[in-house]
């Protein structure tokens, strides 16, 4: 079958004429790298300020040492190793080790919280955990005890300040597989088939319940060989890339951007300090100046936005000088070839007195390649960074494609479009409206295997062809562009590319709040999480619209918060103390049991009127339509995210 939902189960690949390359595992492809790559440096970590570099040859050493003492502690095939912590060598190497070892490797995100945790690790039958401080080894010890199948965890940056069975330091651990034969290993190493799942990406769900997207071996060689490659990712032997690492390794974009095309291709990574997207990833940047880079929507947001307040705060001469430069490189490339000799040298000008040195500081002056993915970038963020001559290229995928499915590079590349299957990869449009939007389906090497333990949710993501349906919008040019404008699904996708099923998050703030009658997260493309909320009120007989007057509930949750109120409008109106206190109150109660920080509602409004179907806030099986309260209430939802 093309798909399973089974930790051991195998699927038949999507090996056809445009994509006939022979399948192979993890473990050889490292062996391809490490003849070719060997000697040079794949990992660097700075330590007391000083980088601490190892080779290929090294990695993969480590790799097989880590493999041992997993096998030492009991892994058994297809279980899982999760990982909980920030990406560092010790990640990687506990991810290679894990697959090397026949298991799967499953990241969870650091911001999980300590349930959000159990449910992927007891999921997943995780059998060893790998955490990166105290703080992490604090949220496993809270639920161990409801954890079967967990048999040790390893402990990789700090020291062990109390002592329990099973749980290790790094280099304890290391030492442990000692006596576990290299036949051992290569007796596992050598059962392996690309076929067969080697990692599980967990995905948010619009339930709220995380599926986990498994992975085969195939899908993580083929795409990080071939996808890679139609971004214009380099082998070493050409050029030796380096990159930053910094972003979740429990996202599929930059486990496969960092880490697995990285062993491919020969990169040099160099991981970030814990505190990158808080400020630091510019020192790192400028330190090692790495030629391609990859952002999530919101970090070149970010970087746009610190450069507006810089150049707010300057003179007027180095205002003027900037706005002059960067009108001219957006009209540069806005206008492609049309522009004079005359202003491509004016435009050269510009670049060499003011973008180079902009690009300079941001580390980005040996930068040929600038990746965006995760999340959908807006078209001023986009149009700004064309005015510091910076192109972003969108990629587009899933989870489910193994990250990248479309990919924009330097040849690739049309504005405002995600660019393009590479070969081997198919996409179709279905159930297109007149304008030509469809629901967008994959097809390829990338398509992954399917939602571990949920047979019925796989099944309902593939038709009957094979086809994978993604639940969002898209529409394809003439030469075979893909736009993606609009999502099915009601995931919210912020603009830090996290997935946030709202639905759970609305429910639970009804539940909190009983004058509450609607409830509607809003945050796609966002920085944060905000909420429209619609208070009770009583219905016309006749027309079954919303009246002003409070409904019964409404006005004994009215009294007692303390408040007189009898009407919609007295609330809204006068912003009743009493009840905005209650309402904060409960909406603080909710984000007090998020799955994580991301969850949180930070700012709320409520509306002067309950939905309806005649507001057009309903469908006509009193269905939310997200996009008509959003549309309507474009001013309120923009006051949100005004700085």
């Amino acid at each position: 079958s093309l798909w399973t939902s089974f930790a051991d189960g195998r699927v038949r690949l999507r090996i056809d004429n445009s994509c006939p390359q022979t399948p192979i595992t993890v473990h050889q492809m490292f062996k391809e790298s490490l003849e070719k790559y060997g000697s040079l440096n794949a990992l660097a970590c700075k330590r007391n300020g000083k980088w601490e570099k190892i080779t290929f040859s090294e990695y993969y050493c480590l790799s097989r040492k880590v493999a041992k003492s997993f096998l030492k502690l009991g892994l058994e095939r297809f279980h899982s190793v999760a990982i909980l912590g920030f990406n560092s060598p010790e990640w990687f190497i506990s991810a290679v080790g894990a697959v090397f070892a026949g298991g799967i490797v499953t990241g969870i995100y650091a911001t999980n919280s300590p349930e959000a945790c159990y449910y992927m690790v007891h999921d997943s039958k995780t059998d060893i955990m790998v955490v990166e401080n105290q703080k992490q080894l604090d949220k496993i010890m809270q639920i161990w005890n409801r954890l079967p199948h967990l048999k040790a965890v390893v402990l990789y940056k700090d020291s062990i300040a109390e002592r329990h069975p099973n749980l290790y330091t790094m280099e304890e651990f290391l030492e442990l597989g000692g006596d576990v034969s290299d036949s051992t290993l290569d007796d596992i190493i050598n059962s392996q088939r690309p076929n067969q799942c080697c990692v599980l990406i967990y995905t948010s769900g619009t339930t709220g319940k995380p599926k986990g997207a498994m992975l085969s071996h195939d899908n993580i060689t083929w795409t990080s060989a071939h996808c890679s490659r139609a971004g214009g990712m380099q082998p070493a032997e050409v050029q030796q890339e380096s990159i930053v690492s910094y972003l979740p390794l429990s996202h599929v974009a930059a486990q496969m951007y960092d880490l697995w095309t990285g062993i491919k291709w020969g990169e040099q990574v160099y991981f970030a300090e814990p505190d990158a997207l808080k400020g630091s990833l510019i020192n790192t940047l400028k330190e090692v100046q790495p030629t391609s880079h990859m952002g999530v929507p919101r970090v070149w947001e970010k970087i746009m936005e610190k450069l507006q307040d810089a150049s707010a705060q300057s003179g007027f001469m180095k205002k003027k000088m900037l706005s002059w430069a960067m009108s001219l490189s957006l009209e540069r490339h806005l206008m492609a070839s049309n522009s004079s000799g005359l202003q491509q040298l004016w435009t050269r000008l510009a670049d060499y007195l003011v973008l180079a040195k902009i690009r300079n500081a941001l580390g980005l002056s040996s930068c040929q390649k600038h990746f965006c993915g995760a999340a959908p970038l807006n078209r001023e963020t986009l149009d700004f960074f064309l005015g510091l001559n910076i192109t972003l290229y969108e990629a587009y995928g899933m989870s489910e494609t193994t990250g990248p499915h479309c990919l924009s590079g330097p040849c690739v590349y049309r504005q405002h479009s995600c660019g393009k299957p590479p070969p081997g990869c198919r996409v179709k449009l279905v159930d297109k409206d007149a304008e030509g939007n469809g629901e967008i389906c994959f097809w390829g090497r990338t398509v992954f295997m399917g939602y571990l333990n949920m047979e019925d949710r796989t099944k309902e993501t593939f038709d009957e062809e094979g086809w994978l349906h993604s639940g969002d919008l898209g529409k394809l040019d003439k030469d075979g562009f893909l736009y993606v404008t609009g999502r099915i699904k009601d995931l919210i996708i912020t603009a830090g590319g996290e997935n946030v099923p709202p639905i759970p998050i609305e429910d639970a703030v009804k539940k909190e709040l009983p004058i509450v009658s609607n409830a509607m997260v809003i945050g796609d493309k966002k920085k944060f999480l905000s909420m429209f909320l619609t208070l009770k009120s009583v219905l016309d007989p006749d027309t079954s619209d919303p009246t002003d007057i409070l409904t019964e509930q409404a006005r004994d949750f009215c009294q007692r918060s303390g408040s007189k109120a009898t009407r919609v409008s007295e609330i809204v109106a006068t912003r009743d103390q009493a009840i905005y206190r209650a309402i904060q109150e409960g909406i603080d109660r909710v984000n007090s049991t998020a799955t994580n920080r991301v969850h949180c509602i930070h700012k709320w409004i409520v509306l002067p009127r309950d939905f309806s179907i005649a507001g057009g806030e309903l469908g006509p099986t009193m269905k939310l339509k997200r996009l008509a309260v959003l549309e309507k209430y474009r001013n309120e939802v923009d006051s949100f995210y005004k700085e």
